[in-house]
């Protein structure tokens, strides 16, 4: 690969739940990008374990290992490039003003430096849809987005009126964004608020954390079912920070189940079948900004969160 001066490296520690996994397992869902490209930077030497080029993308790593990955360089036309259909992708509502999608996992909201997967803008583009031209040339039409690892909902814009209305409103706080999550262990109380500020980790620089000088961040919490050591969890946001209701409760000592990055228990993850955190963004509620009504949408749990809760339910 060329021109190396002129890409990003990220250095990590292998967090303890990634013991004994293949690098570009690691790689992947460290750094959100796809196996292919894990293992095409594996073959490249662009992957180091503590100073040492990984010889193959099966090599196993030990947790505390310092790890070194030399991203892909941002494509010259990212936007052109990911205008691929995305399986699973969802089209919940459309109308001459937004679009709203069902994001499944593993699915950026829109192409990113690093990222070579899939994105709800290329998705839709391959579908044919026409989305808002405001906004960054790579986020254009993008009002919100959803982490990689957690699936829902999303609107996307399609006018320009629709986008610069649906901005203001998720800035001022008027949508109401709610979601599902799997937390392990009981919250005490079982109700509550989490008012904690985020900000980047002191010491891994792809993980967030609750530090001193964070951002605002708060999360509200209802207890809606239990069972054996974990809690399912209906959570409402008045803030969008990165991470922020896996972070808020990897903080309460009750990561969420699946979610190896902030402290989820490995051997609970495999038992439920779960490679990533058990987090749905469920339902989406805002005033139409062609209409000037409140619209709601809802999304089921998709098959792995379903699953997932039904072995839970079957151990009460």
């Amino acid at each position: 690969m060329s021109d190396v001066a002129a890409r990003q490296t990220r250095s990590l520690p292998v967090p303890e739940g990634f013991e004994g996994q293949r690098i570009d397992q690691v790689v992947s869902r460290l750094l959100g990008l796809s196996r292919t490209v894990a293992a095409e930077l594996v073959a490249a030497g662009d992957v180091t374990l503590d100073g040492e080029p990984c010889a193959t993308k099966s090599v196993r790593v030990s947790a505390g290992s310092w790890l070194e990955v030399v991203l892909p360089p941002p494509p010259e036309d990212v936007r052109a490039r990911t205008e691929e259909p995305v399986a699973g992708l969802d089209v919940v509502h459309d109308d001459d003003d937004i679009v709203v999608v069902a994001k499944p996992v593993g699915v950026a909201a829109h192409p990113s430096p690093g990222w070579t997967g899939p994105t709800v803008t290329g998705g839709l583009a391959a579908a044919g849809y026409r989305i808002s031209s405001h906004g960054p040339d790579e986020r254009q039409g993008i009002v919100h987005r959803l982490d990689v690892g957690t699936s829902g909902l999303m609107v996307v814009a399609k006018s320009e009126r629709a986008y610069s209305e649906l901005k203001r409103a998720f800035k001022e706080r008027r949508v109401s964004k709610r979601y599902r999550a799997v937390a392990q262990g009981h919250p005490d109380p079982l109700s509550g608020t989490v008012d904690a500020p985020i900000g980047r980790h002191p010491r891994h620089d792809y993980k967030w954390a609750v530090v001193a000088d964070g951002k605002p961040s708060v999360t509200h919490y209802d207890t809606i079912e239990v069972f054996p050591g974990a809690s399912l969890m209906d959570l409402g946001l008045e803030t969008g920070r990165t991470h922020q209701i896996r972070v808020h409760f990897s903080a309460l000592g009750h990561p969420l189940a699946g979610d190896l990055t902030y402290g989820a228990d490995p051997v609970l993850a495999e038992r439920l079948g779960l490679t990533r955190q058990w987090l749905h963004a469920y339902h989406l509620e805002f005033v139409h900004p062609g209409t000037g009504r409140t619209v709601t949408f809802t999304s089921d749990y998709p098959d792995d969160l379903a699953t997932a809760l039904a072995r839970l339910r079957a151990d009460q």
